[in-house]
């Protein structure tokens, strides 16, 4: 069945169209948005960035986790590398990462 022609879907595609091509260089990734987010939080006390919180959680969800439980034990279980990468850092006083909660 074709759109009304009323419809706002054929304009916003024309606008669509409209843009210039952007390359995939150009374009910034997951961690530039998210540290984008304002951090509502008083910084006493603030252990982990944002962004690093923001980007765990939606790790965990792509990785199918569907409730804020099965979110922390996948942070729990997360690999290394991925904490690594997100700045979780080393706990001072025990050879594994200090984690959000």
């Amino acid at each position: 069945m074709p759109a009304d022609a009323s419809s706002p879907i054929s304009p916003a595609l024309d606008q669509l169209r409209e843009q210039p091509r952007i390359a995939p260089e150009e374009m910034p990734g997951l961690l530039e948005r998210l540290a984008e987010v304002h951090d509502p939080r008083d910084p006493r006390g603030v252990r982990h960035a944002l962004v690093a919180v923001l980007a765990l959680t939606a790790c965990a969800v792509l990785a199918g986790a569907t409730s804020t439980l099965t979110v922390s034990e996948w942070i729990t279980d997360a690999p290394p590398h991925i904490l690594g990468r997100l700045g979780i850092r080393l706990d001072p006083l025990f050879p594994k990462r200090f984690l959000p909660a």
